[in-house]
């Protein structure tokens, strides 16, 4: 990791020109992780403690969690259906943060991901904190991801989102072929350039306007809160977009928003900004080829 940038853009963020001269560009991720959790039958000591309906559960050491294996199994099983087929109905594409494991044991859904058009970026090849894993596993981990998703879709991978990172992620994902962009910052409105032993375009992601708001304390309790936070973010950014254009990023996932009282939310929301004129619905590559050809790297 290289040293922090408390300065950004100094207040005077570059005019992004995004196609259409939209004056906002809106992208949706919906993360697809279930089944590469924490669990007995992935080899792991302890069951998964995080971003379940039991917020404050501990991991249980030595056995399975039934109970909260059930709750992820919701997202593969429903949620990200759920989730898919509300986006198809307004024509809006998704970018993916994948997990290798989660598309391997999924392969139904893999195939629906890609036959959709949607954007599949990597997300480690388990939903696992990577802080403590050895440096070599992760280096595995991240090849393992990047070839099941290149055979998935034909194509090099192009985008990555850890999450949760270790001091050697940014390193070891400079070092995939072909990579475009990291998603894994949350620290601006726009795209950036970093300039460290490797050139690496960071396109920033937001744990703001995700539906992780519905686990957290003071965060959002009803599909209302969640839709009134993401229609304020969106006036917000429009506004500001008549002179600077910004980039909101939207998180979702299929065992949190993939429920039938929170997917209104969802629905509500793509609704609203449906009504709104000189809107870029696009996938992050998009982004990324977008930032590449009108701002080239410097160094």
């Amino acid at each position: 990791m290289r040293e922090r940038d408390l300065q950004g853009y100094t207040g005077r963020p570059p005019h992004p020109r995004w196609p259409g001269q939209a004056r906002i560009a809106v992208q949706f991720v919906l993360n697809i992780e279930e089944g590469s959790e924490s669990c007995q039958l992935n080899g792991d000591v302890q069951s998964e403690a995080y971003l379940h309906e039991l917020p404050g559960r501990m991991s249980r050491v030595g056995m399975r969690d039934y109970s909260v294996e059930s709750m992820y199994e919701y997202g593969s099983r429903v949620g990200a259906w759920r989730i898919l087929d509300i986006f198809e109905s307004f024509n809006v594409p998704l970018t993916i943060f994948a997990t290798g494991k989660a598309l391997e044991l999924n392969p139904a859904l893999a195939q629906a991901l890609v036959q959709g058009g949607h954007e599949l970026a990597g997300h480690g090849y388990r939903w696992l904190d990577y802080k403590d894993i050895p440096r070599s596993i992760e280096k595995q981990h991240i090849h393992l991801t990047v070839k099941l998703i290149e055979k998935l879709t034909g194509r090099p991978l192009v985008g990555w989102y850890t999450g949760r990172i270790s001091a050697h992620t940014r390193t070891l994902v400079s070092d995939i072929a072909g990579l475009l962009y990291t998603s894994d910052a949350y620290n601006d409105d726009l795209p950036y350039w970093l300039y460290d032993k490797k050139t690496l375009l960071v396109i920033p992601y937001t744990l703001v306007n995700n539906d992780i708001q519905y686990f957290l304390p003071g965060g959002c309790a009803t599909s209302a809160d969640f839709f009134q936070l993401l229609k304020d973010a969106f006036d917000q950014l429009w506004l500001e977009g008549n002179s600077a254009p910004k980039l909101m990023s939207v998180g979702l996932h299929g065992r949190i928003s993939g429920h039938p009282a929170r997917a209104r939310a969802v629905y509500q929301f793509l609704q609203y900004v449906a009504d709104f004129e000189s809107v870029w619905f696009c996938r992050r590559e998009e982004i990324a080829r977008h930032w590449i050809s009108t701002f080239p790297a410097s160094g």
